[in-house]
């Protein structure tokens, strides 16, 4: 079955076609600008990449040429809509009323709905996505699969906050963690890997990306994640502050003569990295600032590896004891620097790592050495893959 999956935000569409035979991938591509003036980028497998203008008032026409480009003569990958079998739609929050992926309904695009509140960025946007395809490919079986589901095995001593309870029962106020596809794909490829049970092992996945989180896998489900109700709890990322104080909302907020939504604004898209080094929130710039002497830029690397440390140790205390710990995403996969600052302070563990594994990059590997005590990996992780996965599982 050919599974094509939809990553619809605001105002651009990331696609992917997948044989679920061989999980080959038969195109890839993205749609930019929607409602703007619109571009898409399509690249057949083993194919040039083309970047083509095209007018995309809404998300439909951008389906739309999503699908053309899939069905062209000339660079196609499929003679048809009929040899695309299923569409899998990523959706960003699920709150409480999705565990796990499901066959779109009436029903559940309604429940999709009732959480936009909680994810106001991009539930709204994921439905123009389910909506849209759904005009263009009808009778194509639809799947939501779920960036907060992984996570809702999560026992309440680690979802609830501090808070009045009241809030939790009017508005779900929740931990619900995010990243969860990859940190479900990445766990289970963890085991996988190095032929253990997955559901007899205790792995901590560090998703390091500029949107960054961690997530305790103890026996095969999540038991504690550092990203919240939201996604700005947690680790210092790319622009994001992370875990703060929430008081000095209230004390920037008298100083500069900000609203909320000029403190939130700060908080998501002017802190993490990028606001402590005043450099950029691209960690490879971030490197070489810090090569050319910029203390700033070295301040922001050493406090993200720090963030790091502190919360994969603290997820070793949730799980009472660790047997692997994996970096996966952009820093987590390619940074073998920034993987070499956090894991040394992880010698408390009785880790130990082997820096020319550890140098490697784009693979499956263990950067830790034979007398560790605690597996270190590196596993590219594969959200899309996972996606058509579960699709494919549930049509």
């Amino acid at each position: 079955m050919n599974v094509l999956v939809i990553n619809c935000g605001s105002s651009s569409l990331k696609f992917q076609l997948i044989n679920s035979d061989t999980e080959a991938v038969l195109a890839k591509g993205l749609c930019e600008r929607i409602g703007i003036d619109g571009r898409l980028t399509y690249q057949p497998a083993g194919g040039e990449k083309a970047i083509t203008d095209k007018a995309m008032p809404t998300h439909t026409e951008a389906i739309q040429f999503v699908i053309d480009a899939l069905t062209d003569a000339d660079t196609g990958v499929v003679k048809s809509l009929e040899e695309i079998g299923a569409v899998g739609h990523r959706v960003v929050h699920g709150g409480e009323k999705f565990a796990s992926s499901v066959v779109i309904t009436e029903e559940v695009k309604a429940a999709i709905e009732e959480c936009n509140d909680l994810a106001p960025l991009h539930n709204p946007a994921n439905l123009i996505g389910i909506n849209a395809c759904e005009g263009l490919m009808p009778g194509t079986p639809m799947v939501a699969v779920f960036d907060t589901a992984f996570h809702q095995t999560m026992p309440s001593t680690a979802y609830m906050y501090g808070l009045p309870y009241e809030y939790y029962d009017k508005y779900k106020v929740r931990r619900y963690g995010f990243h969860g596809t990859s940190h479900s794909f990445v766990s289970k490829r963890v085991a996988e890997f190095l032929g253990k049970d997955y559901e007899a092992t205790k792995t901590i996945v560090c998703h390091l990306g500029n949107g960054s989180s961690i997530c305790a896998v103890n026996n095969g489900k999540s038991v504690d994640t550092s990203m919240g109700l939201t996604p700005l709890e947690g680790l210092v990322m790319g622009t994001r502050s992370g875990d703060i104080d929430p008081a000095i909302m209230e004390f920037i907020a008298k100083k500069e003569n900000l609203d909320i939504d000029g403190l939130m604004t700060v908080l998501n898209k002017k802190s993490g990295v990028e606001g402590v080094s005043g450099v950029s929130s691209d960690f490879r710039d971030l490197t070489a600032a810090a090569e050319s002497g910029n203390e700033r830029a070295a301040l922001a690397l050493e406090v993200f590896a720090y963030r790091v440390a502190k919360y994969v140790g603290s997820y070793a205390a949730a799980m009472n004891g660790v047997d692997n710990i994996v970096f996966t995403a952009g820093i987590g996969e390619n940074d073998a620097a920034m993987r070499s600052k956090i894991c040394a302070y992880l010698g408390y563990l009785g880790i130990a790592i082997n820096e020319a594994a550890n140098a490697k990059r784009g693979e499956e590997i263990v950067i830790s050495t034979e007398d560790s005590k605690v597996n270190v990996l590196v596993i590219p992780t594969n959200e899309e893959l996972a996606i058509a996965r579960e699709t494919v599982a549930l049509v």
